[in-house]
């Protein structure tokens, strides 16, 4: 199938690589010309483990093409999704829809037969109405159906994600729209990924109160391993303890200083917003949010008790700054409140990070960054791990120990057990236990 893909950012590009890995015949298309370019000449604009060599391929296979023109990228598509950006209001916290809605009219007027377009931004329930709305008043005598089909990626893991889903969500209210979006996945039919076919309106907000769900699994065990710190109980094993019943599951029961990203934040804000429009608050959704937000800057604090009362004058050696591993996408990471809390507190703070640099200097100043994470320690009176990188899960505790000017180690992923870190002479700080 001919498929056209409008956004070449996180979401367009791992799908149009995906589905071109398929065997579809994927243009991505995108109003940014140094983007196109750089994918063009083979660099990812972004990091997604895998993800360049999956472009590489399918470019070299021919199904895989890059370009700045709507026109030539939607002719003879059969389907054309909207992968834009939705990003938060300024002023309201609602959705961002103005990309969405541009993509749908330039796609109107550029289509040359029948197509499919689906929404795979994601967007607040009822976006596809105002979507065909659009398409309609654009293009009357065309047929474009609308449906949506919700992204569920994990960044760091978005193409095992794609290729092996927990489940793919088609919302339509026309069944040639959902036997078209339906046709585009079957080769997972040997994977056996369930496809759920719903409204359009369900599918759209079954995103919004999915990624809600995780935001506010999160947020319990977090609050959890505050209480845990006040009892004397183990929040790791409490996490341990609760996830094994299968009606609650393993997953998102990690303690930390609380969910960043590009799709949590937003999303849970969104949701909220929805929902008191509608007369129908989330009251849970909304207390979510307002907790996590505190709990960033909380984490700040905790660094400033564990170094005494005063970090005025230290120098503070941060690890991670992403919001999670494997990625290198800074928004909404904790690092950000965190680094500015112990900043208002006087401190110098020193970072390292294996991919987020680059984007960290964008929205941090007078961060100093290291090359690695002993030369991030060194010197520092206190060291504070914030993003669970891998390399950083069996670091050398006696050389770190050894270049810093003093010994206190704050723990926010719970990554070392306490006796290893103490018995290496640090005074150390997790997480709930």
């Amino acid at each position: 199938m001919r498929v056209a893909m409008v956004g070449a950012g996180y979401v367009g590009l791992v799908s149009g690589a995906c589905f071109s890995d398929f065997g579809h015949r994927v243009v991505c298309v995108d109003t940014a010309p140094e983007k196109i370019t750089a994918l063009k000449d083979g660099r990812i604009p972004i990091y997604e483990p895998g993800l360049g060599a999956l472009v590489a391929e399918n470019v070299r296979q021919e199904r895989l093409a890059f370009t700045t023109n709507l026109a030539e990228a939607v002719e003879g598509a059969d389907a054309v999704f909207i992968a834009v950006g939705t990003p938060s209001r300024r002023g309201d916290g609602f959705a961002d829809l103005t990309y969405v809605y541009q993509a749908a009219r330039d796609i109107a007027r550029a289509v040359t037969g029948p197509t499919v377009v689906v929404t795979k931004s994601t967007v607040p329930v009822g976006t596809g109405d105002e979507v065909e709305r659009i398409v309609r008043e654009e293009r009357p005598e065309m047929a474009i159906s609308v449906a949506s089909n919700p992204e569920f990626l994990r960044e760091g893991a978005a193409i095992s994600d794609f290729k092996h889903p927990d489940r793919i969500v088609i919302g339509a209210d026309e069944p040639q729209a959902a036997a078209v979006v339906s046709e585009l996945y079957r080769p997972l039919y040997l994977n056996q990924a369930p496809i759920l076919v719903t409204s359009r309106r369900t599918a759209e907000l079954t995103k919004y109160a999915a990624n809600a769900f995780l935001a506010t699994k999160i947020t319990f065990i977090n609050e959890i391993a505050d209480l845990c710190e006040q009892v004397g109980a183990d929040v790791q094993e409490v996490a341990r303890g609760i996830g094994l019943d299968n009606r609650i599951g393993r997953k998102f029961l990690h303690a930390g200083p609380g969910y960043g990203g590009s799709c949590f934040p937003k999303d849970t804000l969104a949701l909220v917003k929805t929902a008191q429009d509608a007369g129908s608050p989330v009251r849970l959704v909304e207390t979510v949010v307002a907790v996590n937000e505190s709990r960033k800057r909380a984490m700040a604090r905790k660094v400033v008790a564990a170094c005494g009362g005063s970090v005025r004058g230290k120098r503070i050696a941060v690890l991670g700054l992403t919001f999670k591993p494997n990625t290198d996408d800074m928004r909404e990471a904790p690092s950000l409140s965190i680094i500015a809390g112990l900043q208002d507190a006087g401190a110098t703070v020193v970072a390292y990070d294996p991919e987020g640099m680059e984007q960290a200097r964008l929205l941090l100043s007078e961060v100093a960054y290291a090359q690695d994470a002993y030369g991030c320690a060194e010197g520092a009176e206190a060291l504070v791990l914030v993003t669970e990188w891998d390399a950083f899960r069996a670091l050398d505790l006696a050389r770190l120990r050894s270049v810093m000017a003093s010994p206190v180690l704050v723990d926010l992923r719970n990554v070392y057990p306490p006796k290893d870190a103490e018995r290496h002479g640090f005074t150390y700080t997790s997480i709930g236990r």
